[in-house]
């Protein structure tokens, strides 16, 4: 987000808005219009989550009803661990196009093929640990779907978070020190989990 908005004013589309994304976000960028989109409105968020939205969108993505959501508005839409839970990201993707301005940028995240093979860890290190997982997606999928539709990709891959992979030895002895299980996520960036595609809208 940063790369591609800097600290200037920005409109966001935050597709999955729970865990208090909107006062995240709002932290870091306070120019952000941060519009939030979720299954449910009580995932995890609290009345000044909501109060620092500028909108929040309650919808089942898979029935492809968006029209409430503006056109050729957002600066940025992020996609970050929402498309493994739908059967249809494809086109649910193809849906939030039109939505995102020429120029602007979509990052989409989520557990790539190699998931499929990772060790069952408590808090997600298999894709099959989730049991709301669905659909593995893959980089050349979604760099076929973006490309037809005009998109340059910027960057794609598998996620290496530096910071995370450096953090881990503090995060495993923070967990140890608090006496609660490790999660999956710790080991995410070292054993390569998620995917990542970054791209722009022509």
């Amino acid at each position: 987000m940063k790369r591609s908005f800097s600290h200037q004013k920005f409109r966001l589309l935050d597709i999955g808005a729970g865990n208090h994304s909107a006062s995240k976000i709002k932290n870091v960028f306070p120019q952000c219009e941060y519009h939030g989109v979720d299954l449910e409105r009580e995932y995890n968020n609290s009345a000044d989550d909501f109060a620092l939205m500028d909108a929040f969108y309650e919808m089942d993505l898979t029935k492809l009803k968006m029209e409430v959501i503006p056109d050729d508005y957002f600066d940025g839409i992020w996609m970050v661990h929402v498309i493994e839970h739908l059967f249809n990201g494809d086109e649910v993707i193809r849906q939030l196009m039109p939505k995102l301005k020429s120029g602007g940028y979509m990052y989409i995240e989520y557990p790539g093929k190699k998931s499929t093979t990772l060790p069952s860890m408590h808090g997600t290190l298999n894709f099959h640990d989730d049991t709301t997982h669905v659909r593995v997606y893959s980089v050349p999928e979604l760099t076929q779907l973006f490309e037809s539709a005009g998109f340059t990709i910027l960057k794609s891959g598998t996620r290496r978070n530096l910071w995370f992979i450096m953090a881990m030895p503090i995060r495993i002895l923070s967990f140890w020190l608090r006496g609660k299980k490790l999660q999956g996520n710790i080991f995410w960036d070292l054993l390569g989990f998620a995917e990542f595609v970054y791209v722009r809208k022509n």
